[in-house]
């Protein structure tokens, strides 16, 4: 039965979430989950607090089911997700710049990384995303969602509300102001 509900869009299985239907809810679960985690650690910084984050959603979107009125799910999920990050950070005066958990565990699991090629790996990754958290926030948004979610220019679009062109300008935006970090720290790494 499951596999029936593979080939569901978007749209059948609200309306199957309507009529109470829990499997509907799963497969909803099951295709948006982790690159809803992934696009909410983005602001959150913090892979474990946008994991609870995003279960909170789903319990939320099954409280929700029958009043439950959206064009389009994946948007509802993402606009949901970006306004509980933003809420939770208001709430909590989140500072923390460290790397997630999850990507710790994901670099400790890669046995071909001698404990030095590790620690390099940790540190690179490490200033690059704290060069693309100086980008202005609307910026680091779209490239986030291009290169690491990797959605696409028209699916950011629709999730934060904004024009396909206005989307490639802060994605050029963002990429020119990145180099230019890069390059002003690797000049002052050569001194």
């Amino acid at each position: 039965m499951k596999g029936a509900y593979l080939a569901k869009s978007d749209e059948d299985l609200v309306a199957l979430l309507k009529q109470q239907d829990g499997a509907a809810l799963e497969m909803i679960f099951n295709r948006y989950y982790s690159p809803l985690c992934k696009f909410t650690s983005i602001y959150l910084k913090d892979y474990n607090k946008a994991e609870e984050l995003i279960a909170d959603l789903f319990i939320k979107l099954w409280d929700k089911r029958l009043s439950l009125e959206v064009k389009s799910i994946k948007k509802y999920l993402f606009v949901s997700a970006r306004n509980a990050a933003l809420n939770e950070i208001q709430r909590a005066k989140l500072t923390t710049s460290s790397l997630s958990d999850h990507d710790e565990s994901l670099l400790l699991l890669d046995g071909h990384l001698n404990p030095h090629e590790l620690l390099s790996s940790r540190e690179s990754y490490k200033e690059i995303i704290d060069l693309i958290h100086k980008l202005p926030e609307r910026q680091r948004e779209v490239l986030l969602m291009s290169r690491v979610d990797l959605l696409e220019k028209t699916n950011i679009s629709e999730i934060l509300g904004i024009t396909v062109r206005t989307v490639e300008t802060l994605l050029y935006q963002a990429v020119k102001n990145l180099r230019t970090l890069i390059s002003s720290r690797d000049n002052r790494s050569k001194i």
